[in-house]
């Protein structure tokens, strides 16, 4: 159906009679070139079209945007199209969508970007579940834009305070509509930039349940090709400031002075404060950059904190210090370092590197830095607490017995002069040098026979880390810093990570097993050499068959890596008093795959369950076998049935699999 602000059909289609239970609320203005990907991705979610309201506002669009949607419309009966004049932002198209709402929920979709597939199904069910007020699922960048902020962890509840929600403010989240009407929650009209801040802070601070969906990709943040996004825009910067605190006035009255206060700000400074400090700032001459100085510097006085300067990086903690002293010079050659140009000329340069004193405090290598003619205090560049190991641990696997790792890893600024594989567990700590070489990339390998300096790791479970020293670039006499991370798979797949055979050194094999640690999915490394903690074998199958003569056919499979050629394969019977070894034969094969038969006429009559012995050196597991048929959803252990008499010359159906 599609309507103008003032009632008037344009399309018959109505939605459908049922109440929906989301409403997806779309402001359209001339972006009729990314409305397929966006309004597509509403018509391709896993949750029934039925139980979807999907609302588009057309906000006075010239490009054919309006008629696009019309025409979906006609097609798509739970799409409702309304139309009104230009409003000069986002936000009075919102309000309009939010005002003929009627489900339950309610999510705000921008026009150029799409939501995954199963977002709306998911987000939905996780409000259902945990009664939740405002959902927030994971968004990932594209097309050059990056997500605002890494959701990483599920969790039914979260404290604004102490988590990353209220750093993405976008209305781009799950909503209790109930919720927004009850506090009267709306977006400001008429701005281009920051429309949503009032709105997302107010939910935020007024929710009785957020939540975070972390494990679905449920918006994808688009950049736009031709660079038009809201917040690439170049603004009447000042008059955005004045309007910022106005809505930081608010949070101040929300929020009593103190540490919650503070965390709040610190996402301010970072995004609304000092943002525009940047690129729009130098383009402005010195007028224009005075009063923009002069619109930041209440800001600065009123809420920056020494709990705030301090929770600042150095380029931020420098602006904020020469705004409130009204260094406007200092404050252009900062930003300008920052931008990688000349002041004076325009022309690339370099950004300087750290300074680091002898008692190994690091520096930012900004200007002015301990320069007497400008005063600015050592601490505004104090970025010791602050130098953080940017890593990525790009592959992992096992190759030959031996885990193999690769990944990046550096310090901002400083010059690598070693990476380390640290393992660490209740047998102690060993390092592994990693050989490292251009852009922060690095190797290494680890074997448990000799990780332990030499010798064989300890059982237990170790986690992993890499470490990396560094120093300037003048050489290794100087001083230097040194910090380590934990590894933590950029991939999600288990390829590399099932139970495995390894050399456990004179001590015989070891259970080796790789897995990410709860919640925050750092590599550990399992080794325990009775099997017991992560058994092996979690593919054995096996059936039995019998020949017309009555010969009965037990053949298993399953995957072992790293088996030792020497190890011992053999299909045992037991029950609960005795254990037939039977005789067998192995065929090994091509990944680690074993093929284990055993052919028996008689045997003790009862019923026998069935099982692999798996025997390496001292180590002795027996691996339960399961029917290779599921019964249902359940796959039942693999029993033999003997009957009296000990014949095996009985029908097929004395045979239980």
């Amino acid at each position: 159906m599609a309507v103008s602000d003032e009632a008037m059909a344009v399309a018959a289609a109505g939605p459908s009679a049922a109440a929906p239970t989301v409403s997806v609320i779309v402001p359209v203005h001339n972006t009729r070139r990314y409305l397929a990907r966006s309004i597509g991705s509403v018509f391709a979610q896993s949750l029934d079209q039925a139980r979807i309201e999907l609302i588009a506002v057309d906000d006075g669009s010239t490009d054919g945007s309006a008629e696009w949607l019309d025409e979906q419309a006609r097609r798509h009966p739970n799409l409702t199209v309304v139309r009104q004049a230009a409003s000069g932002g986002a936000g009075r198209p919102r309000n309009i969508g939010l005002a003929r709402a009627t489900g339950d929920y309610v999510f705000f979709l921008d026009s150029d970007d799409r939501l995954g597939p199963e977002a709306l199904d998911r987000l939905t069910e996780m409000a259902e579940t945990h009664g939740s007020d405002i959902v927030h699922g994971r968004i990932v960048g594209a097309d050059g834009r990056s997500a605002p902020v890494d959701l990483r962890t599920t969790s039914g509840s979260v404290s604004v305070f102490d988590s990353p929600v209220y750093w993405t403010l976008a209305a781009y989240k799950l909503f209790r509509r109930s919720f927004l009407d009850k506090h009267q929650l709306r977006f400001t009209e008429g701005r281009l930039l920051g429309e949503d801040l009032p709105f997302g802070i107010a939910a935020l601070l007024r929710a009785g349940t957020v939540s975070v969906l972390a494990d679905h990709d449920c918006y994808h943040l688009h950049g736009r090709d031709d660079d038009s996004n809201a917040t690439r825009q170049d603004l009447d910067w000042a008059d955005q400031l004045r309007y910022v605190g106005t809505v930081l006035a608010d949070v101040a009255e929300a929020v009593p002075p103190g540490p919650d206060r503070d965390k709040l700000m610190v996402r301010h400074f970072h995004g609304e404060i000092l943002a525009c400090f940047t690129a729009p700032y130098l383009a402005r001459d010195a007028a224009g950059r005075r009063e923009m100085a002069a619109a930041a510097r209440p800001l600065v006085e009123r809420y920056l904190t020494d709990r705030v300067r301090a929770a600042l990086p150095p380029r931020l903690r420098l602006r904020a210090h020469c705004l409130a002293a009204g260094l406007v010079d200092e404050l252009t050659g900062i930003i300008h370092a920052d931008t990688g140009t000349d002041p004076a000329t325009g022309a690339q340069r370099r950004v300087a590197p750290a300074h680091i004193d002898e008692d190994g405090r690091v520096y930012a290598g900004y200007p002015y830095f301990r320069d007497p003619a400008r005063g600015l205090p050592d601490a505004c560049y104090d970025l010791t607490d602050r130098l953080v190991l940017e890593q990525r641990l790009t592959d992992f696997g096992w190759v030959d017995g031996v885990l193999q790792l690769r990944g990046t890893a550096a310090l901002p600024g400083l010059e690598t002069h070693s990476v380390e594989v640290v393992l660490r567990g209740g047998g102690g700590e060993y390092r592994i040098p990693a050989a490292h070489c251009a852009e922060g990339a690095w190797h290494a390998r680890i074997d448990p026979a000799t990780a332990a300096d030499g010798a064989p790791m300890a059982d237990g479970v170790w986690g992993l880390k890499v470490a990396v020293a560094a120093h300037l670039a003048d050489g290794a006499a100087a001083p230097g810093v040194r910090r380590e991370a934990w590894l933590c798979p950029e991939r999600r797949d288990t390829a590399g990570m099932a139970p495995r055979l390894a050399d456990g050194g004179a001590a015989g094999p070891v259970v080796a097993a790789l897995f990410r640690s709860e919640p925050y999915g750092h590599l550990h490394l399992d080794l325990d050499r009775t099997g017991v903690r992560r058994p092996l074998g979690a593919d054995l199958r096996g059936e039995a068959t019998i020949s017309p003569s009555g010969r009965v056919a037990l053949t298993t499979r399953l995957t072992l890596p790293g088996c030792p050629a020497d190890a011992g394969l053999q299909l045992i019977l037991f029950d609960a008093a005795r254990t037939v070894a039977l005789r067998t034969t192995v065929e090994r094969g091509a990944g680690d795959r074993f093929t284990v038969c055993s052919l028996l006429r008689s045997g003790p009559p009862g019923t026998w369950r069935v099982a692999l012995r798996l025997t390496a050196g001292p180590l002795r597991r027996e691996l339960p076998v399961r029917a290779a048929v599921r019964r249902g959803d359940v796959r039942a252990p693999l029993v033999l049935t003997v009957p009296p008499g000990g014949c095996l010359t009985a029908p097929l159906s004395r045979l239980s699999r």
